[in-house]
């Protein structure tokens, strides 16, 4: 995909849908999408879940795209709302409270490991990692935040929560945050 031009004529495909349009945008924006998603779900096959749901959404609204800002803008802004509302229906009133939960994460298969050989792609997996063992809760205040860069006010309004519980939680993230990396990753440092 070498072009804005290559892009727009796969949008103006999936608008008509046109399957092999859409498995072009499909396989275009999936890697950059993935870890989006992997952000706010505790696993990866979660978070694959909430892409394909993503994904479906991005189909039925993309005739509405009209070309004035960024396209992967703007379905990245669909796929981060896909993954808060699947929280919400597993997670009734998840947001208003400071209940931690425990996740589980996936474990890395040594070949894959292998296969990053980069130390700062392996110190992002190790804060993946620990970002998905926060609650639901401070996990999407915490990448609302921190990584989509939105406001108190705005995450309170999208979550349905008041500012001062998105502060609240956001701290509180940044607390957790510390003491799983702390207790799992005492080495960190070594990675540098």
């Amino acid at each position: 995909m070498g072009n804005k031009e290559d892009l727009k004529v796969i949008i103006e495909g999936c608008a008509q849908k046109n399957r092999r349009s859409q498995e072009a945008l499909f396989k275009l924006f999936y890697g950059k999408l993935l870890p989006v998603c992997m952000r706010y779900m505790p696993d990866k096959d979660s978070a694959q879940d909430v892409l394909q749901i993503g994904f479906i959404k991005v189909f039925d609204k993309i005739a509405l795209f009209d070309f004035r800002g960024s396209f992967e803008g703007w379905i990245k802004r669909i796929i981060v709302n896909t993954a808060i509302d699947e929280i919400r229906k597993k997670n009734k009133n998840v947001f208003s409270t400071d209940v931690e939960r425990d996740f589980k994460f996936e474990k890395t298969n040594p070949a894959e490991e292998q296969e990053l050989g980069d130390f700062e792609r392996i110190k992002a997996e190790l804060a993946i990692q620990a970002i998905q063992q926060l609650s639901p809760a401070y996990r999407s205040v915490f990448n609302l935040y921190v990584v989509e860069e939105y406001t108190h006010k705005e995450i309170a309004e999208i979550l349905g929560i008041s500012e001062g519980t998105s502060k609240s939680n956001y701290s509180k993230a940044k607390q957790n945050l510390q003491r799983i990396l702390a207790a799992k990753y005492a080495k960190l440092d070594d990675y540098e």
